[in-house]
């Protein structure tokens, strides 16, 4: 399938845009950055660039954040930019969440990239997941390994000896590139998961369950120690047989990424990023524009389920045309509603627990002032009846 860059970029944008990812210009222009008085200092070397396997492109999120004093933003921020891996002609677009503890972070990255492979044609695709925990987890899971494959050394390449004497995960990334006896056999990082860390990582697990997303959960998706935390992920494309496609032209990864913030930083972010390049695709001079979306609608949730609702119901709109407002990551019902009436949009969709249930959604007109219950599949086709799509 030959996908060119602008088609890539053009649906990167309109997706990202969709799911409440702004440019990561758009937060330059905020009161509260601009009057910021305080930046913090990060500069992602050619070091630390090599540590999230995805060309420093996920680290260079934190760079973004920080120059350009996004710490003054208190609530959940979404951007996406757009840029090009060094050195070569591939293309890319890389989407980050800060301020978002939970799980939703994570889902939201996930959706939007599998909403984004489907865009482009690529139906075949599996949704491949790991998590290294918190710092806690990670120390327990770290001597476990480490008491494994220190008792194994005699079976061990010389490569991977040599590279325990720098961190045992280094070793441990060596075999499982090598496809190494010993790297199937090693210690299972979600054995040595806190309650908090299980418990994150069980969400994103009933997300892709309730999505009816494709997905295994992959202990051998190891990332470097000092990037990532807790929830890893991958979007395989799929051959005809149901295999992972070598050399497939889309590449699509991410996960958590507190620990390379809080130790570059050495302050408390919560940052999660997902990065699609499309290979051997040349970045074009003239990149596609803003979707300058204007919604009619915004969507109120209250709740896990409510959440995951809601977000499969953006996806729904997207797909009719029908843009939405969203905020999927405030967990405050009267926020949500008071930025709708500050936004000023005619229609708000709210989904509490009882609507999840019901498998059905109030619909409010925020001019008539009337609202009515309306079962969730029908959503789409009576907002398009009210004109609000584009």
């Amino acid at each position: 399938m030959d996908i060119q860059a602008t088609q890539f970029l053009k649906n990167g944008i309109k997706t990202a845009e969709y799911f409440g990812f702004r440019h990561i210009d758009t937060f330059k222009k905020n009161p509260l950055c601009l009057d910021c008085d305080k930046k913090i200092d990060l500069s992602v070397s050619a070091q630390n660039k090599k540590i999230d396997a995805l060309h420093g492109i996920l680290c260079g999120g934190a760079q973004m954040f920080c120059d350009n004093k996004l710490q003054a933003i208190e609530e959940p921020i979404l951007f996406y930019n757009i840029e090009q891996v060094p050195r070569s002609n591939d293309a890319v677009l890389a989407l980050h969440i800060y301020n978002v503890e939970k799980s939703i972070a994570e889902s939201i990255l996930i959706h939007a990239m599998r909403a984004l492979t489907l865009d482009l044609g690529f139906s075949d695709h599996s949704v491949r997941i790991n998590s290294l925990g918190d710092r806690d987890s990670s120390i327990r899971y770290v001597r476990e390994l480490t008491n494994y494959l220190r008792k194994r050394l005699d079976d061990m390449p010389e490569a991977a000896r040599e590279l325990m004497k720098e961190h045992v995960l280094y070793a441990l990334m060596y075999l499982i590139e090598k496809e190494h006896e010993l790297a199937f056999r090693s210690p299972n990082p979600l054995e040595y998961l806190s309650d908090p860390s299980r418990k994150h990582f069980r969400e994103i697990i009933e997300y892709l369950d309730m999505t009816e997303t494709p997905y295994e959960i992959d202990p051998k998706l190891i990332g470097h120690h000092e990037c990532y935390s807790d929830a890893l992920f991958a979007i395989d494309i799929l051959d005809s047989e149901g295999s992972r496609l070598e050399n497939a032209p889309l590449t699509i990864r991410g996960g958590r990424y507190n620990e390379f913030v809080q130790r570059n930083t050495k302050r408390i972010i919560p940052a999660t990023g997902a990065v699609a390049i499309l290979k051997n695709k040349k970045t074009p001079s003239r990149i596609p524009g803003k979707a300058n979306l204007k919604p009619s609608v915004y969507i109120v949730q209250l709740g896990f389920g409510p959440k995951i609702k809601s977000l499969q119901l953006v996806d729904t709109l997207r797909q009719a045309g029908i843009p939405v407002y969203q905020n999927l990551a405030s967990d405050s019902l009267s926020e949500q509603l008071r930025n709708a009436e500050a936004i000023g949009v005619k229609y708000t969709i709210i989904i509490g627990q009882k609507e999840y249930v019901e498998n059905s959604v109030i619909l409010r007109d925020m001019e008539a002032r009337n609202q009515e219950h309306v079962p969730i599949n029908n959503v789409a086709q009576k907002l398009k009846k009210a004109s609000v799509a584009v």
